[in-house]
C-alpha cells in the first residue's frame, strides 16, 4: 500500500522551519508499520534537511555558515529579476536536498534523539512552500 498528502509549510524569512511533528503525526494515521516516507519539496528556492533540533546555535550555526559559502550579490550571476537573493538560493537548493527518505519502524519514523526534519528557506521573503510527503510499505 502507498498513501500521499500534501502538506504546507509557511515560512517569514530566510532559515530553517521544523516540521517534524506534522510529518510523524501523518505517518502514524496511515498504520504502516515498516515502509519508508519520502518527502518531496515542490519548489527550486528552498530544501529539505534532517538536523538536530535541541541546540539551536547549530541551526544558527547552519544559516550563516551556508549564507557565507553561497553569498548575494556576486557578480557572476545573470539570473537576479526577482531579486538578490534568488539566484543564491537555487545554488542553496542544490547544494542540499529537495527530497528525503526515512524508515518507517514499528509505525514510527526512525529518526534519531536530536533528529528533526527541516524546510530551509533561501528566500529573504514569506512563503507558503508544499511538501508531499508519499509513504509505502
Amino acid at each position: 500500500m502507498s498513501y500521499q498528502e500534501i502538506i504546507k509549510v509557511a515560512t517569514q524569512r530566510q532559515g530553517l522551519y521544523e516540521f517534524t511533528r506534522e510529518v510523524e503525526t501523518w505517518v502514524s494515521e496511515q498504520e504502516v508499520t515498516t515502509g519508508v516516507c519520502h518527502l518531496f519539496a515542490q519548489h527550486t528556492s528552498c530544501s529539505l534537511t534532517i538536523q538536530e533540533n535541541a541546540d539551536p546555535s547549530a541551526k544558527a550555526d547552519l544559516e550563516n555558515w551556508l549564507n557565507r559559502l553561497v553569498p548575494e550579490n556576486d557578480p557572476l550571476y545573470t539570473h537576479t529579476m526577482e531579486g538578490p537573493d534568488d539566484m543564491p538560493a537555487h545554488i542553496k537548493a542544490i547544494l542540499t536536498n529537495v527530497s528525503l527518505s526515512i524508515p518507517i519502524v514499528n509505525g514510527r519514523l526512525a529518526l534519531g534523539t536530536w533528529q528533526g526534519i527541516y524546510l530551509w528557506e533561501h528566500r529573504h521573503h514569506a512563503q507558503q512552500r508544499r511538501i508531499i510527503l508519499h509513504v509505502s510499505d
